[in-house]
């Protein structure tokens, strides 16, 4: 489930993306100023970022160049009122992937983000992880064992494939859930462990067989032979 940022000052048009992207099934953050923007990127990952070119604080260029510089290769959508060819080249010259004029149609807007996070796919690792006896598809979203079909519920699937991308790594518990959830959602370690507990499930493995191991009061690692 691709996880989204989107930043937009117009707090109706701002409430109209988020209902929409999370209907088609996006983990979405919002926030309606250039300050926050930059907050959110310093402190979380995001596989596409919706940005508004006039924006409160610094505006959407500003952020973009400071992103870039920076080492951000996250995909961008740029969203401005300007209309000139100037204004798109400075926007896609700055290192927008893509520029949707407003008014917002939401279905180009989508369009948009699907190529979007296609693009970050293939900037990123390859889709297929294969580690032992498993495979898991990020684009299908499809995880086997053995060569049988394992159903995850969506977020535990974003789950595992986060500590499959990152084995022998020991996360905290706040690392997981930045990376994982939503910044707004308001979980907790014990969520966080009733998740790992239904996927040891799940992979057939008790806690103490299962290469998800616990970091006693700190967090998880996926562990697997070097």
């Amino acid at each position: 489930m691709p996880k989204l940022l989107i930043v937009e000052d117009e707090v109706d048009l701002a409430d109209q993306l988020r209902d929409w992207f999370l209907r088609e099934k996006y983990v979405v953050d919002l926030v309606h100023d250039g300050n926050q923007a930059l907050d959110s990127l310093e402190a979380f990952q995001y596989d596409v970022i919706i940005l508004d070119w006039m924006i409160p604080g610094p505006d959407g260029i500003t952020i973009l160049k400071r992103f870039r510089q920076g080492g951000g290769k996250t995909p961008v959508v740029m969203l401005s009122a300007r209309s000139r060819l100037e204004d798109l080249e400075v926007g896609l010259d700055t290192g927008s992937d893509y520029y949707v004029r407003k008014p917002v149609s939401l279905r180009e807007l989508s369009a948009s983000v699907r190529a979007a996070v296609r693009r970050g796919e293939s900037r990123s690792p390859g889709a297929v992880i294969e580690l032992g006896n498993m495979i898991l598809d990020a684009t299908a979203r499809t995880f086997y064992i053995d060569g049988n079909a394992v159903h995850l519920e969506p977020r535990e699937f974003n789950l595992l494939e986060f500590l499959l991308r990152h084995p022998n790594q020991v996360f905290a518990y706040d690392a997981l859930i930045d990376r994982v959830w939503p910044s707004d959602s308001l979980i907790s370690r014990e969520a966080v462990r009733t998740y790992i507990k239904a996927l040891r499930k799940k992979m057939n493995s008790s806690a103490r067989d299962s290469i998800i191991k616990n970091i006693r009061g700190y967090g998880y690692k996926l562990e697997i032979d070097e």
